[in-house]
């Protein structure tokens, strides 16, 4: 039996849950992928799968000899890398992965660009606002806010993600442009319940000092579109990333405040499976981004 062929279908089968989906994916037959996974638990000498009607799931043996298997192919893939790495042309497929908000309004238009540049490039974008495993998803990239874990993973710093506070002029006229962040404990507030310390808003004072002001309104969320369009019908003041507020800003649907008080800005980073033997198409990829990320090309993203 070719035990890489075994082990490849092996972690098809894991990853769709169907012995037929991963023969379909490597073009051979069902019964050609049982018997291969099945010649792996005789040499193994332990059940890798659960078998039922409704599909097959891994056991704890079969979980673990899948994540040791993953990071086998992924080496095998940068063995066959290697040419590539070797050149300076940049092709291939290349596997991109972020959260929905910032893939949507950002990435899109950033990666269409890069894709015009390398005509080479197939791209497979995935937006998810989970956190997404590199190596069991086989994402070559992706861009992360915020500090990083220890990781065995490879990152490279692009810059920081801006925030600003926004609200929408009728809900200004009628309440008033705060004078100071304090002021916004007594107003109605829309909580982005992922980040920004949820309903505690911090603010940098001109001086450098910290102001943590309690908050409170009429709608939290984790999905930044819903703070959003809240934000623009009135609803209450908002902490946004400027990606999300800024075309909003620039319609003059909402408008910015107390901009001598600065909101922390994230950390990005580009994460790629592991620091050693880097595609080129990745490395080139993440230098395109770190020269989009600059400062003032942040801003001009949101029209600022």
């Amino acid at each position: 039996m070719d035990r890489i062929t075994g082990i490849q279908l092996y972690l098809r089968v894991v990853e769709t849950g169907s012995f037929s989906k991963a023969a379909t994916d490597l073009g051979v037959t069902q019964p050609t992928a049982t018997k291969h996974v099945a010649a792996l638990e005789t040499q193994l000498g332990a059940r890798l799968l659960h078998r039922s009607t409704r599909g097959v799931t891994p056991t704890e043996v079969g979980q673990l000899y899948y994540d040791k298997c993953k990071r086998i192919a992924l080496e095998l893939e940068e063995a066959g890398n290697l040419a590539t790495l070797l050149q300076s042309g940049v092709g291939g497929m290349l596997r991109v992965s972020c959260s929905v908000a910032f893939g949507r309004r950002v990435l899109v238009p950033l990666t269409l660009r890069f894709m015009r540049e390398h005509p080479g490039i197939t791209l497979d974008l995935s937006f998810d606002d989970r956190y997404v495993n590199l190596v069991e998803q086989g994402i070559d990239v992706a861009v992360r806010m915020g500090r990083l874990a220890d990781s065995t993973l490879g990152a490279r710093y692009l810059g920081v993600n801006p925030w600003a506070l926004v609200a929408a002029p009728p809900l200004i006229e009628r309440r008033g442009a705060p004078a100071e962040p304090q002021a916004l404990a007594a107003e109605d507030c829309l909580v982005y319940s992922s980040v920004m310390g949820d309903d505690r808003w911090q603010f940098r004072a001109p001086d450098g000092s910290t102001v943590v002001v309690p908050v409170r309104g009429p709608l939290r969320s984790n999905n930044l579109s819903a703070v959003l369009a809240a934000c623009r019908a009135g609803l209450g003041f908002a902490a946004l990333p400027w990606y999300v507020a800024g075309p909003s800003v620039q319609a003059g649907d909402l408008q910015v405040l107390l901009p001598a008080y600065e909101l922390p800005s994230q950390e990005m980073h580009a994460v790629f499976p592991s620091p050693r033997l880097v595609p080129a198409k990745v490395r080139s990829f993440i230098d395109f981004l770190q020269q989009q990320f600059t400062a003032e090309r942040w801003w001009e993203l949101g029209g600022r």
